[in-house]
């Protein structure tokens, strides 16, 4: 009765997906870099960390980067009961679809927690699947789930929109430059992820 869990996308396609979390950081300069680099990426945004300024990510939903669902206030879902998960998920996909135009297909649970009732109130929701992840981006490189340490096929991997307070004095820009690097230099593309589910 609960929507798909994926964390890659089935391919032989050297491609990966890039999805940034949260929206605390609202760094202009990432929104020039990636649109001038045409690089697609996944924004799950929560409604708490964005609401003091929605309008940042409108230009980035312009050039079609996804708006997708990460909750109402981030709490860890498996700690809530099913109808407080589903007044998490079905008030930010109210939201998200007030402030951007279109209706989220995919939720990403904070923290990654989720249990039978996340996919059941995702699917009550109207999303269409979870969303989780293989690598995610660190200052300088990445952290990776699997032991030998490089990117594969289909790969989604998760960054934050994330300042230079949490990131030891490196920005949202810098960092996500670091990241766009390694995957250059493992031979992969950035993937539209919405084009692939």
């Amino acid at each position: 009765g609960g929507v798909p869990v994926i964390s890659e996308i089935p391919t032989k396609q050297k491609i990966v997906f890039l999805t940034f979390d949260d929206g605390a950081e609202k760094d202009p300069k990432f929104v020039t870099m990636m649109r001038e680099l045409k690089i697609p990426f996944t924004m799950f945004l929560t409604d708490a960390a964005i609401r003091a300024d929605y309008g940042y990510f409108k230009p980035l939903r312009q050039f079609g980067d996804g708006v997708q669902n990460h909750t109402l206030t981030h709490p860890n879902l498996r700690t809530l009961g099913a109808s407080a998960q589903k007044q998490e998920i079905c008030g930010q996909q109210t939201k998200l679809k007030a402030e951007y135009g279109n209706t989220p297909r995919l939720l990403r649970p904070p923290y990654g927690n989720w249990n039978e009732d996340t996919r059941a109130a995702a699917a009550s929701c109207g999303l269409e699947a979870i969303v989780l992840w293989r690598e995610s981006m660190q200052i300088t490189n990445m952290q990776y789930q699997r032991g030998d340490k490089k990117l594969h096929p289909g790969d989604i991997i998760l960054a934050h929109f994330r300042g230079p307070s949490e990131l030891k004095g490196t920005t949202m820009t810098e960092m996500t430059a670091n990241l766009l690097r390694h995957i250059q230099e493992q031979g992969f593309t950035v993937a539209r992820l919405e084009d692939y589910l």
